[in-house]
């Protein structure tokens, strides 16, 4: 029965996560323009060169201190949550997350194999990728049935559904 009740919990938690690695995964190449197209490709060089000299361990500082000035950032939108200033609030905390994520991306595509030299690291990003897949092997079905709903088949809910809405585009157009 527990479990039961879990499955809800953790399909959303399996969401979420799948969620961050589509950011991740997405908003790495576009940082990686960005670099291309900025004068950053000679400071990717540049850090590449610091960090093949530094120990994994500093390596690891480099790779979390990235994450500090944009903290500021989250909480000034949480700020202007707390004053309802919504739109601002939402537009803050969205830029900070996909900044995050898209400098996160960068500069572990830096640092990466000098992270993984240390052993608990490599457990970690082996988990990591362990639970990415099966946070997909989860969703997948769900997303596999959303789509069947939404490209509908003639039959079923989602195509009496669009029906209904043809139905009721068309009368709301002859009313004009």
């Amino acid at each position: 029965m527990l479990r039961r009740l879990l499955q809800p919990v953790w399909v959303l938690l399996a969401i979420i996560f799948l969620i961050e690695a589509w950011l991740w995964d997405h908003l790495e190449p576009i940082v990686a323009k960005v670099v291309a197209a900025i004068p950053l490709a000679r400071f990717k060089q540049w850090l590449t060169e610091r960090v093949d000299a530094l120990s994994p361990a500093m390596t690891l500082l480099v790779f979390a201190v990235p994450i500090v000035p944009l903290f500021p950032l989250k909480l000034v939108g949480l700020w202007l949550l707390a004053h309802e200033y919504w739109t601002s609030a939402v537009f803050t905390i969205l830029f900070a997350k996909l900044v995050g994520v898209g400098v996160t991306a960068f500069v572990f595509d830096v640092t990466r194999t000098k992270l993984l030299e240390m052993h608990w690291f490599e457990r970690i990003y082996d988990l990591v990728l362990k639970v990415r897949a099966r946070a997909a092997e989860l969703v997948d079905p769900i997303k596999r049935r959303i789509r069947e709903l939404i490209a509908g088949d003639g039959e079923g809910w989602s195509s009496r559904t669009l029906r209904l809405v043809l139905r009721f585009r068309k009368s709301v157009h002859q009313a004009r």
